[in-house]
């Protein structure tokens, strides 16, 4: 339930903070002043608002939001020897890679999963499950933990994040093209908005909403052979396909919504929905860290 609200509360907070831009920006309306043809430099500045918008602050609360939907605790002083190992494992990677120390956290769940998340390359959240550090040995944590720190390294929160924005954009504003020739064409509105412009506008949004996703998805995917690669080098191909073999066999339920292309795996995928899968087959990452390792 406050996955949930949170979820809600943060999403209207983002539409009100939208609306007053869009105000800012003179933006009253989406037709010309006869009320008859649309303004088409207003569609491009409301699409680009909420289109870019809506994604970059999703990604500048993103870690807020991490911790709060999962209940990670982020180790600021280690209380155990398994924490201080997490945290030592993280910075060696994170130097190796590059990056400034990202903050680590651990949240309670059985099943084995990893995210990492932040706006920032510099500023960056890592959080392990309690399911992972009971059903892995350290050496596949460790490969995890390089994988999410290659994420981290690749910037794929902010390319992922401007590869949404860019065709939440393109999905609005033709959205909105459609809808407004739909009136006009075929239920003869005039002058204003008719229900034809709504509903139009609605379902081309919806349509092109899953075809523009196939896109980001297909990205999402490419990243993880990315991260794999990066966990190969930094932690050995053979302990993370031994890690993603462990996954494999685990009742893995996917993260939140809103960090699921974040963890280390994603739901399982098959037919057309795998078009919209945001990590690849288990099975194919495998065998290329198995075709890495020789």
């Amino acid at each position: 339930m406050k996955r949930v609200f949170l979820f809600l509360a943060t999403n209207i907070a983002v539409l009100v903070v939208l609306g007053i831009v869009l105000q800012l920006l003179g933006v009253e309306s989406l037709l010309d002043e006869q009320g008859v043809g649309l303004d088409l430099r207003a569609l491009l500045i409301f699409s680009a608002v909420y289109g870019m918008g809506g994604s970059f602050i999703s990604l500048a609360i993103s870690k807020w939001m991490a911790k709060r939907a999962t209940g990670a605790r982020v180790i600021q002083d280690p209380r155990t020897q398994a924490e201080l190992w997490l945290v030592e494992t993280v910075g060696k990677h994170a130097k190796a890679s590059g990056i400034a120390m990202p903050e680590v956290a651990i949240y309670d769940s059985p099943d084995p999963n990893a995210f990492a998340t932040g706006a920032r390359r510099d500023h960056a959240l890592v959080a392990v499950s309690t399911g992972l550090l009971r059903g892995m040995n350290q050496d596949e944590v460790d490969a995890v933990l390089a994988h999410e720190v290659s994420h981290v390294a690749n910037g794929d929160m902010v390319t992922l994040a401007l590869i949404q924005g860019v065709v939440n954009v393109f999905v609005l504003f033709f959205a909105r093209v459609i809808g407004h020739f739909v009136d006009r064409v075929v239920f003869k509105t005039e002058r204003g908005y008719g229900i034809g412009y709504y509903a139009v506008s609605i379902l081309a949004q919806i349509v092109l909403g899953i075809l523009a996703s196939t896109i980001v998805m297909w990205f999402s995917r490419q990243r993880e052979f990315r991260a794999d690669a990066g966990a190969a080098r930094l932690a050995g191909a053979r302990h993370m396909a031994a890690a993603l073999e462990r996954l494999k066999s685990a009742s893995n339920q996917p993260l939140p919504e809103q960090l699921n292309a974040f963890g280390i795996t994603g739901g399982v995928r098959g037919g057309l929905a795998a078009l919209l899968a945001s990590h690849p087959p288990l099975e194919e990452r495998i065998a290329r860290l198995e075709a890495m390792g020789g």
